[in-house]
């Protein structure tokens, strides 16, 4: 599960680090590709779609931290003597036996009295 949410903080990342870089800023860096009316997120530009977009995967990147730092915790929680019981397969002794002891059968006498 870990593993499951490790990839996606990852791909996170990369799509919020793009969705940033293809914004407008003040000195046109990567967002000068628009400026026409007709283009496919309207007459305003992707700003509008381009915020809504890394907003919402700014989201799920919390989101996702916060569930890794929950199941990180909870395998945290199991000692290093637990993990090592649940990796044997050695069985566990059986319970304790006392020693059985002969009773004394009836021998037969040879006739001495």
């Amino acid at each position: 599960m870990t593993g499951t949410l490790l990839i996606m903080q990852i791909v996170l990342v990369v799509f919020i680090t793009i969705a940033v870089l293809l914004q407008k800023s003040s000195s046109i860096g990567l967002g000068a590709y628009s400026g026409s009316n007709e283009s496919v997120f309207g007459a305003k530009g992707p700003s509008g779609f381009l915020a809504k977009a890394t907003f919402f995967l700014g989201f799920l990147f919390v989101v996702n931290t916060v569930a890794l730092g929950y199941f990180y915790a909870q395998s945290k929680n199991k000692s290093v003597v637990d993990a090592m019981i649940e990796s044997t397969d050695i069985a566990a002794p059986a319970a304790f036996a006392p020693p059985v002891i002969p009773t004394p059968t009836h021998q037969e006498d040879n006739g001495s009295k």
